[in-house]
């Protein structure tokens, strides 16, 4: 069970397969996931891709992660409990051994601070309840919006890798 968080204007809770159908109907908006090619391929292919894509969805929601590790759902404080998006920390690519921080909110939250306010909480969990030393955000060189979360978070780049067009940032504590 993952920790849960609450900041002035979200709620963060352990994501869940109740959460299915609100992850895939964000994914199915070509602008949400315009910077993640293999993703876009899939959604945007035929009915047998989209339950591809619902099955990875599904297999991500019911993974084992390491302790204190996930998938966190968004959710506005208010009344309705909107969902907002996810924020992720795993193994890189479910692997590791790096850490990765990522996040993917609904369009009509894009702009308004919400996924910096959620990505500071779950970091701080990380570095200081966790004690990740180092945590990675692979992010697409064009993804402008996700590169300016990343720096207001304190992220520098480490690489460009110009063959795929992803900058990977990362922030250390000592």
């Amino acid at each position: 069970m993952l920790k849960s968080f609450e900041t002035d204007r979200l709620t963060l809770r352990e994501r869940t397969l109740e959460d299915l159908d609100a992850c895939v109907e964000m994914d199915s908006d070509p602008e949400v996931i315009k910077y993640i090619p293999e993703l876009a391929k899939l959604v945007a292919g035929s009915l047998a891709n989209k339950e591809v894509h619902k099955k990875f969805v599904k297999d991500r929601i019911t993974a084992e992660y390491p302790s204190g590790m996930g998938y966190w759902t968004i959710e506005t404080k208010d009344k309705q409990k909107d969902f907002i998006g996810w924020i992720m920390l795993i193994p890189l690519d479910m692997v590791g051994p790096e850490i990765e921080i990522g996040w993917r909110l609904k369009r009509q939250y894009w702009g308004k601070g919400y996924a910096t306010e959620a990505a500071k909480v779950v970091l701080d969990y990380a570095l200081d309840d966790l004690i990740i030393k180092e945590i990675v955000a692979d992010i697409e060189s064009a993804n402008k919006g996700s590169i300016r979360i990343a720096e207001k978070l304190g992220f520098q780049i480490l690489a460009n890798d110009e063959g795929n067009g992803i900058e990977r940032h990362i922030i250390c504590r000592t």
